[in-house]
């Protein structure tokens, strides 16, 4: 037993929110494969469980919390069982996300932006603002955090203004995440993804609305590939960071879109 319980000292430590499907899903399981403690953090612990079983593991080195990254309380109860599991935290993967009714900005509702930055924005906020707290004070100190950002943090695609701005504005967290970080040796890392194979972006595999105005399919990628990707940026020691990297289908429209 004292030799497990060293085993699983050993390990690093990575949260995801958002965890229960599509990319974050995608990333837990991945990073849980190359030898991460993983927390799996979103709003339904019936997808959460899902994708701990998809890890194959249901030990020690999962921990499933229903959390909402909206909520100030919610964020703090998930880190305080973070480190009662598990003593430290080595990675954030800002990941939780949500999108807006692709209708026009003029026929948006306040609550529908505000819904949109609350979590997007605010959720990433919380949660960035909670790491940061806990690797400040660990040791050894210091963690990386890598937000989800967006191609659509470069470009916009058509009627997405809340999403849009929200992306746009992640890329400035991620900067001044960066730049604060440093003394505390806390790297931080976006990641801008393009129509992966998610259910969340099926709909894109049938047809997308383009600036054009008309309405065609776009190529899309495994999902694997965006797990890599992070599980890269993880991988390099504190004193080397991946500050930005896009990764995306080759021919969706991306390049030359807006």
């Amino acid at each position: 037993m004292a030799d497990l319980d060293a085993r699983q000292n050993q390990r690093k430590v990575a949260m995801i929110t958002g965890a229960g499907s599509g990319i974050g899903r995608a990333v837990a399981i991945a990073l849980h494969s190359a030898g991460y403690s993983v927390v799996l953090a979103g709003r339904h612990i019936a997808r959460l469980e899902e994708t701990a079983a998809m890890a194959g593991s249901a030990g020690a080195s999962l921990l499933a919390v229903t959390a909402d990254v909206t909520q100030p309380a919610s964020v703090d109860q998930l880190f305080s069982k973070t480190r009662e599991a598990f003593g430290r935290l080595d990675l954030l993967f800002n990941n939780a996300g949500i999108s807006a009714p692709a209708i026009p900005m003029e026929d948006l509702s306040i609550a529908q932006w505000n819904d949109v930055v609350n979590v997007n924005l605010t959720g990433a906020f919380l949660c960035a603002q909670s790491a940061i707290r806990m690797m400040k004070s660990q040791q050894p100190r210091g963690g990386r955090i890598i937000n989800n950002g967006s191609i659509s943090a470069h470009a916009p695609r058509p009627h997405s203004a809340p999403y849009t701005a929200t992306k746009h504005a992640i890329t400035g967290l991620t900067r001044s995440i960066s730049l604060d970080g440093r003394a505390h040796n806390i790297a931080c890392g976006q990641i801008d993804i393009g129509n992966a194979q998610t259910d969340m972006m099926a709909k894109i595999e049938k047809g997308a609305l383009q600036p054009n105005g008309e309405t065609k399919p776009e190529p899309t990628m495994d999902v694997k590939h965006v797990a890599d990707a992070v599980l890269y940026m993880a991988s390099l020691p504190l004193d080397a960071n991946v500050q930005f990297m896009t990764v995306m289908a080759s021919s969706m429209p991306f390049i030359g879109r807006g």
